[in-house]
């Protein structure tokens, strides 16, 4: 168990495999986001880097399959980490989330591979 609620960057293949098919990146997102729920009902907060990302995208003109999304996407995520507490690593291949994983690890940040290795907080510990 831990005291405060960990911010835990959930990673995972978002363009990877999509082949710039922007449905298939929208499979990926959804799938990204399934973890949410169980990481929120733990007791943590989750976040994805493409909740960010996305949108200063957006509000670039860009989008995820334009040349500046590598300059936003990959530096989104390093700037994330610096304020997540750990890592809950996807499986798929994803040089993005590998790179997210190394970063944590260089940092000292734990990472986990399933939801059921998260510390849950206790209920009164959520409120």
């Amino acid at each position: 168990m831990t005291d405060k609620p960990l911010l835990i960057l959930i990673a995972g293949p978002y363009r990877s495999g999509a082949d710039g098919d922007p449905q298939a990146m929208a499979v990926n997102l959804a799938r990204l986001e399934t973890a949410a729920w169980p990481v929120f009902a733990a007791g943590h907060l989750p976040v994805i880097g493409e909740w960010i990302a996305l949108p200063v995208l957006r509000s670039a003109g860009a989008g995820p399959n334009d040349s500046l999304a590598d300059q936003v996407l990959y530096p989104t995520a390093d700037r994330l980490l610096a304020h997540c507490d750990a890592v809950l690593r996807l499986p798929g291949e994803s040089a993005g989330a590998d790179q997210d994983v190394a970063t944590a690890r260089r940092r000292g940040l734990p990472v986990y591979h399933d939801v059921a290795e998260i510390p849950r907080r206790t209920p009164q510990e959520t409120m």
